[in-house]
């Protein structure tokens, strides 16, 4: 299990729950239930990361809880 943080919110425009993960870019998901963006972006977290590893690139630390001002 990782433990990136994941935001999750509704595109009207696209009808889908959207869950971005910030900390490893470009990675995000979408499903037409809540559990299915959450699930989708585990996915999606499991194969950025698996990407990363083979093209030798570094792998973010989690870091939980972004900060905003």
């Amino acid at each position: 299990m990782f433990k990136y943080e994941i935001l999750i919110y509704w595109s009207e425009g696209d009808g889908l729950f959207i869950a971005e993960v910030p900390e490893l870019p470009g990675c995000m998901a979408d499903g037409t239930t809540y559990k299915e963006a959450i699930h989708n972006a585990e996915i999606a977290i499991s194969e950025w990361i698996e990407t990363a590893k083979s093209l030798r690139r570094e792998i973010p630390t989690p870091k939980g809880k972004l900060a905003y001002a």
